[in-house]
């Protein structure tokens, strides 16, 4: 059903009983991890490479919990080798599009 995130990562993270607390972690991640992701090109554009680990490292235990494991992995390659990075924040911003909009069309699979 979807590309990038797992319904099941979620719901084993979360849990299944609560709906409420499901979409306000998913609503947390979308306006933290998710956003401070999406400001990365910023960051290269100034050469700001410690913002950048931050910000990465930060966000890679949300991409498992709604189970966007190859996104993490982009994450971890980034934290890597950060001067060379810049090609693979492409990928990542594209993969950030994706699963904003997987994660707004799950929450309104909740309510």
């Amino acid at each position: 059903m979807y590309k990038i995130i797992s319904e099941q990562a979620i719901h084993q993270y979360f849990g299944d009983d609560d709906p409420e607390m499901i979409i306000e972690m998913i609503q947390i991640i979308l306006s933290t991890n998710i956003h401070d992701l999406k400001e990365l090109n910023h960051f290269y554009e100034q050469g700001d490479y410690s913002t950048i680990k931050k910000r990465c490292h930060k966000a890679k235990p949300s991409m498992s919990y709604i189970g966007a494991l190859k996104t993490r992995k982009i994450l971890e390659d980034i934290e890597a080798n950060l001067e060379q990075s810049k090609e693979l924040n492409a990928k990542l911003q594209e993969h950030l599009n994706i699963i904003e909009s997987e994660l707004h069309q799950f929450l309104k699979s909740l309510s």
